[in-house]
């Protein structure tokens, strides 16, 4: 009984899911994937040198980044010169389903190790996302949707700690390079990014459009996170990156407040 019921948790999902990314031939709920078998296109990268850093470069098909740009854009929330919407608590549905998704990407992707609720500890490191945070209720309740032209980015900083363990970030549009540097301290910074300082070694990680980030234990922590979108910054494979809009879906989780 208990597996069926899971069975009909998952197809209420891909339903719920179909209806805001479309149809697709790898998302009927009858082919829903059940017991590790995921979509062909979810796979998941442990970004070497940052613990606790994926990527899931082919996270959204072209018609789902398509149709997630639409419900966005539905929301009418960057006009009047705006480019950033945040939502606590209750999320809109669309995003709700984006975060059903991740977590269906995270548990059926392809990955060194199963994800499923016989995890062991010991194979925390070879799953996206550990699993105290998989399988917390919700999985987010904070969103920020940020919309960037050509030349804007974002300061290296790490998360509030308002913010709990475990962030998502999904890229459209333009594609980038976010680079990684190691926090001075384990407190929110935001340096600008003319610093006089020394140069501390970074870690790149290109974020084509579609690919799904998350950040859990030192990366969300211990390192700090950044886009420099000026010109000539956005280099990658010996070549510079055309800049053009870029829009953004960040997911996470508010801690509960201090009696």
């Amino acid at each position: 009984m208990a597996a069926a019921a899971d069975d009909d948790e998952l197809r209420r999902r891909a339903a719920a899911l179909r209806e805001v990314f479309g149809d697709s031939s790898d998302s009927e709920a009858d082919d829903l994937p059940v017991g590790g078998a995921g979509r062909e296109q979810w796979r998941w990268e442990a970004v070497e040198g940052v613990r606790g850093l994926w990527l899931c470069a082919a996270f959204l098909s072209a018609d789902e980044q398509s149709r997630l740009l639409t419900a966005i854009r539905r929301e009418g929330w960057f006009s009047d010169a705006r480019n950033q919407a945040m939502r606590f608590g209750d999320l809109p549905s669309w995003a709700v389903e984006l975060s059903a998704l991740i977590h269906e990407a995270i548990c059926f992707g392809d990955v060194r190790v199963g994800c499923g609720l016989e995890l062991k500890n010991e194979d925390e490191d070879a799953c996206p996302l550990p699993s105290d945070l998989l399988w917390r209720k919700p999985l987010f309740d904070q969103m920020i949707a940020n919309r960037y032209e050509p030349g804007e980015g974002i300061c290296a900083h790490v998360d509030l700690m308002r913010f709990d363990d475990g962030i998502a970030i999904v890229s459209l549009e333009s594609p980038c390079v976010m680079h990684f540097s190691r926090a001075e301290q384990e407190v929110p910074i935001c340096e600008t990014l003319e610093s006089v300082h020394a140069e501390p070694t970074k870690i790149p990680v290109y974020l084509n459009p579609g690919s799904l980030v998350l950040m859990s234990g030192d990366a969300r922590y211990l390192w700090k996170h950044e886009i420099n979108r000026k010109p000539g910054a956005q280099q990658w494979g010996g070549r510079e990156l055309e800049q053009q809009i870029r829009t953004s879906i960040t997911l996470r989780k508010l801690l509960p407040s201090p009696n």
